[in-house]
């Protein structure tokens, strides 16, 4: 049966929710628009603020049946890595997030492309019961262009980080897993409406097992309904990890104020133990920083930052561990797909 979160409750979280996302994913945009100064606020100013530049475009506009993505070249004179990222963003839908951390990585001599799951134009406008066929195809996209040689790596954040371990849990071809503030489940759909959902995904037009909201205690706060509804987590819901070929990494904020990211990144890492996992895992919990623990280096003072700690941590935290963080990140992707 669907879960149904009722109006009263769900709906009246939504718009700080949705807010929150926005500052959160906001912060995978172009570096110079993170540390320049905010927009003047009065006509006083003594000067003028310099525009950004304009963010580089993607090299591949892709528009094809069951694939909406960006594709972007690495930067010529880089470190070109062999291989190739595909990059997923979260439930801000669309490729808000994922084009940002795309073009990132690109700068860093990584072939990567952004996917969008639901939210463009042509796609399911809500996060429920979505296929997950579009990263296969991002794969297969990508195997077929003569200039890439190397593994492909997933890289996914929040619900993203969910799809990634799902898909690479059921895609020999993915080699490599990064994601930010995971899931160790499947979860229900999200309608921001309030309706009812099924489950978050489908695989060949079937509905995938997933964890049910549990309401018994009543709605007290979106972190609560996802943290007390986990235990509940059905065993056939649960991600098999296992079954992924090659090194996982996973980041995550210990004041992760959405859903606990880091409780289910702990999970993820024991499940793999439990299963002997002959690749690398490497898990980083992060202190003081909420769901906006994964992403580029950020200034103290880069637009965005207040936003995003209201889901959880504080701006030094979050700082911090973004700075030290994306350094991680890219290591371990440069030693993943060499």
């Amino acid at each position: 049966m669907p879960a149904t979160l009722s109006i009263t409750s769900f709906v009246g979280t939504s718009a700080a929710l949705s807010a929150a996302l926005l500052g959160a994913f906001v912060l995978t945009g172009t570096a110079v628009a993170q540390t320049a100064p905010g927009a003047p606020s009065a006509p006083q100013q003594a000067a003028p603020q310099q525009a950004a530049p304009a963010a580089r475009p993607a090299t591949v506009v892709v528009r094809e049946e069951g694939l909406v993505a960006d594709y972007f070249a690495p930067v010529a004179g880089s470190q070109v890595s062999s291989g190739a990222v595909i990059v997923l963003g979260g439930s801000e839908g669309g490729l808000n997030g994922s084009r940002g951390l795309a073009r990132h990585l690109a700068d860093e001599g990584f072939v990567a492309i952004a996917v969008s799951y639901f939210g463009e134009p042509g796609q399911l406008e809500k996060l429920n019961e979505v296929p997950i066929e579009p990263i296969g195809r991002a794969l297969a996209w990508l195997k077929a262009r003569p200039d890439i040689h190397g593994p492909i790596a997933v890289m996914g954040i929040s619900k993203g980080a969910e799809l990634a371990l799902l898909t690479a849990s059921r895609e020999p071809q993915i080699q490599a897993v990064v994601v930010g503030v995971p899931s160790s489940v499947v979860w229900a759909g999200i309608d921001m409406a309030g309706g009812p959902v099924g489950s978050s995904w489908t695989a060949d037009g079937q509905p995938l097992p997933y964890t049910h909201y549990d309401l018994s205690k009543g709605f007290t706060g979106v972190f609560n309904l996802y943290n007390d509804s986990l235990a509940a987590a059905p065993a056939e819901a649960r991600i098999p990890v296992e079954n992924i070929h090659g090194p996982v990494m996973m980041i995550s904020g210990q004041a992760d104020g959405l859903w606990p990211s880091s409780r289910m990144a702990a999970e993820v890492e024991q499940r793999l133990k439990d299963h002997h996992f002959a690749y690398p895992v490497v898990n980083i919990a992060y202190p003081d920083v909420g769901h906006a623990a994964f992403g580029i280096p950020v200034s103290p003072d880069a637009p965005g930052l207040q936003r995003a700690t209201s889901l959880g941590g504080t701006v030094p935290g979050l700082v911090a561990a973004r700075n030290d963080g994306w350094p991680r990140v890219l290591a371990f992707l440069r030693e993943a797909l060499n």
